[in-house]
């Protein structure tokens, strides 16, 4: 080495799936190109990788037992620290439960808040009963409970960078871990890709409903999700016959509908519900609805949220939800379970929602770091110090 010639920075993510598919997956895989893009070499410490690869991204996979969840985490955690010990790298960002990384990106809150916090969108009585017992006695629980004790534990990791994805993220984090350097968490939001989520040409629209089969006086809320109890559908099918006939709900995402669908006939309202299941145009789905809604019992950061916020739509979300920091306070339901209350902020909604052409472009606000490009600059620092440079 001459000079001021220095090695290609090494870089190393580790998250279990390698993937486009889910919003944490999609943000890793998104990040992982990004750095690449910059003239890093990237590996991705993963158990699987899965479609299309990030351009200059390497994965490294180490498979996973065919076990359950308890040990399939344990195992993952154990192979990303093994390989760790033999292969150096500048930086390493850590996207799930995993130790010893430089930056630790936190995109859910803890194990107890979770459960307690979402214990209610599993019915009642013995149902609910039900579910507190089998989280209880869980093996699997238990298991992420130590292994969330130790990834926060300051003194074992005392260099570490925790990056939440939420300012409710940071502050579930911090009431379950009170040790915590409150100095060592900071917030970076995601961020929709803003030239793929926009409002839709009247035209496109128009095209999108009609092929739906929707008249001009009908009124369309969407959500989108894969648990559908966790994200309040129940509550918004209910919602929905407080609602006039030409209001329906459409729902993106999903499996296994079925109990859905019979809530739905129970409240003679099945007919304006559709389940779209897996929508590859999610930005032609917000398009043509009017409203979206979400009274989720339990998200970090809602990537729904934003993206229809960027696509024009008037959004409802829960207070429980970290995105909802960007939707207008007048639309938030402080209870997700409150079928009646939803029903009115939806009534709202409908009566000051604009045709699409006429609605604003959607704006980050400048005070809110978010995206990519604070975790590019994170990485740019710690090499800088790393390497002895200013």
């Amino acid at each position: 080495m001459t000079g001021d010639t220095m090695p290609q920075p090494t870089i190393a993510l580790s998250m279990p799936r390698l993937g486009l598919y889910g919003g944490a997956e999609g943000f890793g895989w998104r990040l992982a190109e990004t750095l690449a893009a910059c003239g890093h070499r990237v590996s991705f410490l993963c158990a699987r990788a899965e479609g299309r690869l990030p351009g200059g991204v390497t994965p490294v996979e180490f498979g996973r037992p065919p076990l359950g969840r308890a040990v399939k985490n344990l195992w993952f955690a154990w192979a990303v620290e093994n390989h760790l010990r033999k292969q150096a790298y500048d930086v390493v960002i850590g996207l799930g439960r995993t130790w010893n990384q430089d930056i630790l990106r936190v995109g859910g809150g803890p194990q107890d808040i979770f459960n307690r916090l979402t214990l209610a969108a599993h019915g009642e009585g013995m149902c609910r009963l039900g579910k507190r017992l089998r989280r209880t006695l869980s093996p699997s629980a238990a298991v992420i409970r130590w292994m969330e004790a130790r990834q926060f534990d300051t003194p074992a990791n005392p260099a570490q960078r925790v990056v939440c994805v939420s300012h409710l993220v940071r502050d579930w984090l911090l009431e379950a871990h009170p040790a915590l350097d409150p100095a060592q968490v900071s917030v970076v939001y995601n961020r929709p890709d803003l030239s793929r989520f926009a409002p839709l040409d009247p035209q496109r629209r128009a095209e999108l409903r009609s092929g739906l089969g929707l008249a001009d006086g009908d009124t369309v809320v969407c959500t989108a999700g894969t648990n559908f109890a966790l994200k309040g559908v129940g509550t918004l099918i209910r919602a929905l016959a407080l609602l006039p006939n030409n209001f329906s709900i459409a729902v993106a995402g999903g499996r296994h509908p079925d109990a859905w669908i019979a809530l739905a006939r129970s409240l003679g309202v099945e007919s304006r519900v559709r389940f779209a299941g897996k929508v590859d145009d999610m930005p032609g789905f917000y398009g043509a609805a009017d409203i979206f809604a979400l009274p989720t019992y339990y998200d970090a950061c809602s990537n729904a949220v934003l993206e229809a916020l960027a696509c024009g739509l008037p959004a409802i979300s829960s207070s429980r939800n970290g995105s909802a920091v960007f939707v207008d306070p007048k639309l938030i339901l402080p209870d997700p379970g409150d079928a009646e209350t939803l029903a009115r902020l939806i009534r709202d909604a409908a009566a000051t929602t604009t045709s699409p052409q006429d609605r604003p472009p959607f704006h980050w606000p400048d005070d809110q770091p978010n995206g990519l490009n604070p975790y590019i600059d994170m990485v740019e620092e710690l090499i800088r110090k790393k390497r002895g440079r200013p």
